[in-house]
């Protein structure tokens, strides 16, 4: 089945960008549909992203005989609608980078499987794609972890932390970046930051939190004495880039906007690493599209720290277990990206703004899948006002009924293992690219006091999942 769950995967920053013919309209009784009229260029503009050598696919679709062996999985996959993966309930949002095939093209492939798929005239094969190195984009500059990483096979797991010189002596925009893991089968998921300044909580990285306490943290208790810090934790990260299995490469050029990388010092590539029974290594290079000219607006990409509360564990056989969490907008921004990230048993998560007014407006609403980790890219930005609230529900599945629960019986804690759990709910905004990234959002976790630094929780409002809202475009 995991195979199966993997034949198809859109990415539309791709496919966007490069002019393919559209595959004829054909009858799915056809006797005469072939590989190389009428299979190829669906497969070049929608699979082959993945499909082909060095990618997330286990197979490649570049060619007729790479291809054959799969033409009655691929018929399934995409009659069942289990291919290409997405998640968002269509009740919610509109999304520019949503993967569908036409009716036509599903047809077109089923017709190709009950037919013998046959490979056809070569003289009506497109043109390979030159795909540049691996690369699904060009990028202009890359850089690398500075020496390869072993991975055991067998482990609990661990994450990784690289610095790496920046290739960039002075703040540069570009316009996409994208992380490409040399072993894929062991990365859970990779970020790029420029390293924090500020302290943090003791024993905490992302979603790790203390097992009594709620992040941030006003104090540091030193020799038994509370001591009030310089600069507070900060609760939410800035990251310049973020990867896990499955996922597209972000375009950060939503209506003239880019990505400011500060110039100088280092970077830090941190790598989530999952044994998956064989001992491998990996060396992940990253890299940068430079933007073609200053934009007007900035990319910026927020990552609050958890929104769980570290005193709850996920009860045994607990099949919804709810986590609320509320995020404040202290700047004016667009809303451009939501990517819902959790472990083994995430179950769904839901966006949804609550303008200072409390007119309320869900962004996504969307069921989650490990081993798929979809980013969403609304189809339009969504203005938010200062004073906005983002509210974030998100549910667990630790009962037996999850197939991917590994045991159903255990109290499940939050922490970085894949075995713990976690409640990140990544989100790109873009903002006047002379606002403060420091300054657009403050946070609350669920069932945490209020403490400085700390928005006043929003009346709790039933039901949470979905919220029954207007279908608008802006919060006002």
């Amino acid at each position: 089945m995991v195979r199966l769950l993997i034949v198809f995967l859109l990415t539309t920053i791709t496919a966007s960008a490069m002019q393919l013919p559209s595959a004829p309209v054909i009858a799915a009784q056809d006797p005469t549909v072939s590989f190389n009229k009428d299979v190829l260029p669906i497969l070049q503009k929608n699979c082959q992203v993945c499909h082909r050598p060095g990618e997330v696919a286990p197979m490649s679709f570049l060619t007729y005989e790479g291809t054959r062996p799969w033409a009655k999985a691929i018929k399934e996959a995409v009659l069942s609608k289990k291919m290409p993966p997405w998640f968002a309930d269509p009740r919610y949002g509109d999304f520019r980078n949503e993967p569908k095939l036409t009716e036509t093209e599903i047809k077109t492939l089923a017709a190709w499987a009950d037919g013998g798929s046959p490979e056809g005239d070569a003289r009506d094969k497109l043109a390979p794609i030159d795909w540049p190195e691996g690369w699904r984009t060009k990028p202009d500059v890359i850089i690398s972890m500075p020496v390869r990483h072993n991975v055991p096979a067998k482990g609990s797991g661990e994450i990784k932390s690289f610095l790496v010189p920046n290739p960039f002596t002075q703040d540069t925009w570009v316009s996409s970046i994208e992380i490409r893991p040399t072993n894929p089968s062991v990365v859970h998921h990779v970020m790029l930051q420029v390293p924090e300044d500020t302290p943090k909580p003791a024993a905490y990285s992302w979603g790790a939190t203390s097992p009594s306490t709620c992040i941030p943290l006003p104090v540091n208790a030193v020799n038994g004495r509370n001591v009030q810090l310089t600069k507070p934790p900060k609760n939410f990260a800035i990251l310049e880039a973020v990867y896990v299995p499955g996922s597209p490469v972000t375009d950060f050029q939503f209506h003239d906007s880019a990505k400011l990388v500060p110039g100088g010092g280092n970077l830090r590539i941190e790598v989530h690493y999952t044994p998956n029974g064989k001992a491998v290594s990996d060396q992940t290079r990253i890299g940068f599209t430079l933007a073609k000219k200053p934009p007007q607006h900035r990319f910026v990409t927020l990552a609050p720290k958890s929104l769980a509360n570290p005193r709850k564990s996920i009860p045994p056989g607990e099949p919804d277990w709810e986590t609320r969490g509320e995020l404040e907008f202290a700047e004016d921004a667009q809303l451009v990206w939501l990517m819902p990230h959790m472990h083994l048993r995430g179950k769904d998560m839901t966006f949804t703004l609550v303008a200072p007014n409390g007119r309320e407006e869900t962004l996504l609403s969307a069921r989650f899948n490990f081993n798929w980790q979809l980013g969403y890219e609304l189809e339009e930005p969504v203005r938010v006002r200062k004073g906005t609230h983002l509210v974030v529900v998100a549910h667990h599945d630790n009962s037996a009924n999850n197939p991917y629960n590994p045991d159903p019986n255990k109290a499940v804690a939050w922490g970085n293992l894949t075995s713990d759990e976690m409640v990140l709910p990544w989100f790109g905004v873009i903002v006047d690219r002379n606002v403060d990234p420091e300054r657009i959002l403050s946070i609350r976790q669920d069932g945490c006091g209020i403490t400085d630094g700390v928005i006043a929780p929003l009346p709790v409002r039933a039901p949470t999942v979905p919220f029954p809202l207007p279908t608008r475009r802006n919060v006002k």
